[in-house]
């Protein structure tokens, strides 16, 4: 299951997003894992979280997120919650590109809960993305 946290630049996505993990923390028996870009949030974050860097693999598509994500849960059969923070950051901010990702992640992603931020008013995205919300 996909949830999207969408919200102009500045609007608190992130910080919704960490309250989201340490409330969680305590709930899950399995793993969470946080992808993040340039690991701004590491302090933010419980040690137990398993925090990955785009930028320490040179993600720049979405089709190389696709790659990463689907890797992450291929090694992982623990994983109960995954975090991405600023996905459009992380890659190219091509709209028709964004809606096929979320698809292919939400169909591989079935029993796990995936929660995305978007920079952007929510009115700005398509019908496709606000399905997420």
């Amino acid at each position: 299951m996909i949830k999207l946290i969408t919200g102009p630049k500045g609007s608190g996505k992130t910080k919704q997003m960490l309250d989201m993990i340490n409330e969680n923390l305590g709930k899950v028996k399995g793993n969470i894992v946080c992808i993040e870009k340039a690991m701004q949030e590491t302090h933010n974050i419980n040690p137990s979280v398993r925090l990955i860097d785009v930028d320490e693999y040179k993600i720049d598509t979405y089709e190389m997120f696709y790659g990463l994500f689907a890797g992450v849960l291929a090694g992982n059969y623990d994983i109960e919650q995954i975090y991405i923070d600023g996905l459009m950051r992380v890659t190219d901010h091509d709209m028709d590109s964004l809606v096929k990702l979320l698809e292919r992640m939400d169909a591989i992603s079935e029993g796990k809960e995936v929660v995305i931020t978007l920079s952007g008013e929510e009115a700005s995205f398509p019908d496709e993305v606000k399905k997420y919300l």
